[in-house]
């Protein structure tokens, strides 16, 4: 693939990683100070532990199209060493197209869910933010990672898993 068509990629990268990058150091800064204003302090911030728990959900589902598109998730080769060498492209293609289906169901099953959630109106115990948003963000994540295999199953990429074993 040209250098121009690859371009949206390491951009898309840059801007997934650096929203990855800014919540993890969120996370840990108010872990931080909550960690401070608790036992020098005796003075916990009110609902620390909650955003704690939906940045944590944000960061790793804004991280799951991450690792998808650069083919960071764990694999294990064995079925492609039985192969011959023209059968392994056809196989990745194939797997990603099961995975992009699988997430396409995911995506289906979210929605439903965070619909039930968000009609019910649920939120947090202490804040009382609503879950709901989140749920939709979860779907939509997981939306973006079956596209990524859509895409995966047209422009394989790179078999870097492999590579490291060999």
């Amino acid at each position: 693939m040209s250098e121009p068509e690859r371009t949206w990629e390491r951009r898309a990268d840059a801007v997934l990683g650096i929203a990855a990058s800014a919540l993890l150091l969120g996370m840990m800064l108010l872990t931080f100070v909550d960690v401070v204003a608790r036992y020098l302090f005796n003075r916990p911030i009110r609902g620390g532990f909650e955003i704690t728990e939906l940045v944590l959900l944000v960061l790793i589902f804004a991280g799951l199209p991450l690792v998808s598109h650069g083919d960071e998730h764990v694999t294990m080769d064995f079925i492609d060493r039985m192969l011959p060498q023209r059968a392994v492209p056809v196989l990745i293609r194939l797997v990603h197209a099961l995975v992009a289906a699988l997430f396409f169901f995911l995506t289906w099953q979210m929605i439903i869910k965070a619909n039930r959630i968000a009609g019910y109106g649920d939120t947090t115990d202490v804040l009382r933010i609503p879950v709901g948003p989140f749920v939709y963000f979860m779907a939509g994540m997981i939306f973006l990672t079956a596209l990524v295999h859509v895409f995966k199953v047209f422009v394989p990429g790179t078999r870097r898993a492999s590579q490291a074993t060999n």
